[in-house]
């Protein structure tokens, strides 16, 4: 999948799932770790940060999962950690009312006329927003996202080829195909936290200080 295609989408996304969308495809995160990002996760000290997600795939083998967040990276996350430590950066609730407030801003129709701002909430809503995203409704978020743009571009006569479907899972691999085209095979699995398990600590070490190198470059 194109970077390109991931960056013309952008700008129909909340800032929210932007800033998600946009450190996923630097960083080469699951869908399942950046949802979970807390301020409390990250260790900033010195010119590169260190992400230990709570919870993460290889958890159950007693596996540290270090994700290096470069100086492009943090500048996407410090408008997220001005919360409680241990409350999640990235918040439906914040997302929606951007979203809402965006609505309200492009508004055509006089606010004398029409519904009035909030009145047509549903009340006692089935789904209402959480706290925190898991990866289906990031998933969601990353959808309607395309097939807005896809609307909008059929809309205004724009050449739609670029906006092709993709799925928060595919920016892990774009990332890694990146890395291993600017780097190799060994650094790119760095990048994504890849490792023999029964790695010694100098080898562990090494490739954390292989993934630092590449979060200079990419983030």
């Amino acid at each position: 999948m194109p970077e390109e295609s991931v960056y013309a989408v952008l700008p129909f996304m909340t800032p929210v799932v932007a800033a998600m969308v946009e450190l996923q495809l630097l960083t080469g995160m699951r869908p399942g770790e950046v949802t979970i990002i807390r301020p409390c996760d990250l260790e900033m000290d010195g010119d590169m940060w260190h992400y230990y997600p709570e919870k993460h795939k290889n958890l159950y083998r007693d596996y540290d999962r270090i994700i290096s967040i470069g100086p492009r990276e943090q500048n996407i996350l410090r408008p997220f950690l001005l919360r409680n430590r241990k409350c999640y950066c990235f918040s439906p609730k914040e997302s929606e009312s951007y979203r809402r407030k965006k609505m309200f801003e492009d508004r055509k129709t006089p606010l004398h006329y029409g519904n009035r701002p909030g009145t047509n909430q549903i009340a006692d809503a089935k789904r209402k927003p959480g706290d925190c995203y898991d990866s289906a409704a990031y998933r969601r978020a990353v959808e309607r996202a395309i097939n807005k743009a896809i609307k909008t571009y059929k809309a205004e006569g724009k050449d739609i080829g670029l906006l092709v479907k993709w799925t928060p899972y595919q920016l892990r691999h774009t990332a890694a195909t990146k890395a291993r085209k600017m780097f190799n095979y060994e650094t790119a699995g760095a990048l994504l936290g890849h490792s023999n398990m029964s790695a010694t600590a100098v080898y562990a070490e090494r490739n954390q200080g292989l993934a630092d190198e590449v979060a200079k470059k990419l983030g």
